[in-house]
């Protein structure tokens, strides 16, 4: 039970990224994908492409004279279907760009549906995709693990009014027999007893994957820099001179040991990938929760500042009135003794009467009572040096709110700081480390910084397809917590080794990016040092 669940659960493994049904002849893109043939075919027709010459896929050997029915009927061809009709129909599409007598087609390119990329086909287009047998036969395998409602796969060599329900199907033959006829076409002690017999299938496949370019050619070997299989003539050629090639028996088990480690290791795992789905699933609902109170604060946030603008109106506004009343004030004083002056008609005419006084002594005693009293001079000076008391402008009260408004235009939440930039010149190995960085300009300036450094020892792995690799295989990071300045030590070194160094900085908003990874190598113990004398 648990195995058919297993199998119904893959089975969007199955489908077709383009037809979204279960795949029918798949074929493998370049970049490592499968489609349907047709679905292909149908897709670089829409493309304007010409159609492609799709291989035959017979359903039964009555095609062949060798696979006669020895009850005297030759079955006729299968018929082919709408789709294939319409996919193969001569003229149905226009290759782009291309003339009629173009010796040279350029290469066709595929909209791969899975990866959304522009992959290059070759000029020879759907013919050098090579076919992928194993998923063809993990679909009919599935089929008859779990129940598709599938209609059931008739005999090949029964009578029409008697056809029989197939029970084998021949991979060499390529055609479904029931049990009488599968003992009628294969008897003992011949060839055909040999034949492999499988599922009934209407899917028959090739029993071997042969090269594409050198027909009945297995291949036997896997080229790990072109990542390809080839046949022995693809061996020889020029284009794989140097590359690293492995025998595919090699390159089979060992991806299979590889892909068996990390299956393992996944299914040893599950109550650790149960815990982290929960934590998963914790953090999304936190995550909505700090979202909702993040807007609330960034609401508040901008209340607060329109709070804050409001009362710096009132109080700019207060300050504008008292200067308009105080100026109000003075120029209606001047107003009110420029008036004065015109309304002392009688004073005016006194005086007048007082300069026709003839007597010396009396007029300079008046005079200088009239002067005193009424303060002409201050009158006269005042009408010759005439200014407003007040400025009517305004001007110094005109603010400048741009560098306000750039402050408010650049408001953004808070940013983690921009991963630090390492100083080579000033970063130095010897029985310490020495590790200097600073930030980029336009960074966030950080609180203090992260320092991590590990040791890596050179080990000897062996990685699929027989290739050996040296890595440098890491231990647990070390880290230097709140480091404040930009620059760090780090002591208590293993001599002669290489150690990786990174750097992150945090502040309110938290840590940001690492930094570039530098490999610093400590020189060898003194004893270890060997010197050749001449």
């Amino acid at each position: 039970m648990k195995y058919a669940s297993n199998m119904k659960s893959m089975e969007r493994e199955l489908h077709c990224p383009v037809c979204t049904e279960m795949v029918k002849q798949p074929i493998i893109l370049p970049c490592q994908h499968s489609v349907c043939l047709l679905c292909a075919a149908e897709v670089l027709i829409q493309r304007g492409y010409p159609p492609p010459d799709l291989p035959p896929e017979p359903n039964s050997p009555a095609a062949s004279p060798n696979t006669r029915s020895p009850r005297g009927a030759r079955r006729p061809p299968p018929k082919t279907t709408d789709r294939l009709d319409r996919v193969l129909r001569p003229g149905f599409g226009t290759y782009p760009g291309r003339r009629r007598r173009d010796m040279s087609p350029a290469p066709m390119l595929f909209p791969c549906p899975s990866c959304h990329k522009e992959v290059e086909l070759g000029e020879r287009g759907l013919t050098d995709c090579l076919r992928n047998l194993t998923l063809e036969r993990i679909v009919e395998r599935y089929r008859h693990t779990v129940s598709l409602g599938s209609v059931a796969i008739m005999c090949g060599f029964c009578k029409a009014p008697q056809s029989l329900e197939a029970t084998k199907g021949c991979a060499d033959c390529r055609s479904n027999f029931c049990n009488e006829c599968f003992k009628l076409y294969h008897p003992w002690g011949t060839l055909r007893s040999q034949h492999e017999h499988i599922l009934p299938t209407n899917n028959f496949r090739p029993k071997v994957l042969t090269c594409l370019e050198h027909e009945q050619e297995r291949l036997l070997w896997y080229c790990r820099s072109c990542q390809r299989l080839l046949c022995p003539l693809c061996k020889l050629r020029r284009i794989h001179h140097g590359h690293k090639v492995a025998p595919i028996a090699q390159a089979c088990q060992a991806l299979k040991d590889k892909i068996t480690k990390e299956i393992n290791y996944i299914l040893a795992n599950q109550d650790t990938v149960k815990a982290q789905i929960t934590q998963l699933e914790s953090a999304i609902t936190h995550m909505e929760l700090n979202s909702v109170l993040a807007r609330e604060q960034l609401s508040q946030s901008v209340r607060e500042l329109g709070a804050s603008l409001a009362e710096r109106q009132g109080a700019l506004t207060l300050a504008l009135e008292g200067a308009r009343l105080r100026r109000g004030e003075a120029l209606l004083a001047q107003v009110s003794e420029r008036r004065g002056l015109q309304e002392h008609g009688g004073l005016m005419a006194y005086t007048q009467e007082l300069l026709k006084e003839t007597d010396q002594p009396c007029f300079v005693q008046a005079a200088r009572i009239t002067h005193n009293r009424y303060g002409l001079v201050k009158a006269i000076e005042n009408v010759q040096c005439f200014s407003l008391s007040a400025d009517p402008s305004f001007r110094h009260f005109h603010m400048d709110a741009s560098r306000e408004l750039k402050v408010i235009s650049n408001m953004e939440y808070i940013r983690a700081p921009l991963a630090p930039v390492i100083d080579t010149q000033r970063t130095l190995a010897y029985d310490q480390l020495f590790l200097c960085w600073r930030l980029p300009q336009d960074s966030a300036p950080a609180w203090h910084f992260s320092v991590e450094f590990q040791r890596r020892m050179g080990l000897t792995e062996a990685g699929w397809g027989g290739e050996v690799r040296s890595p440098n295989a890491p231990v647990a990071w070390q880290r230097l917590e709140e480091v404040g300045g930009t620059s760090a030590v780090i002591d208590r070194l293993e001599m002669d080794s290489v150690y990786v160094l990174r750097v992150k900085g945090s502040n309110k908003a938290g840590f940001g990016e690492y930094s570039e990874e530098v490999y610093l190598h400590t020189p060898p113990a003194p004893g270890e040092i060997h010197t050749q004398t001449p």
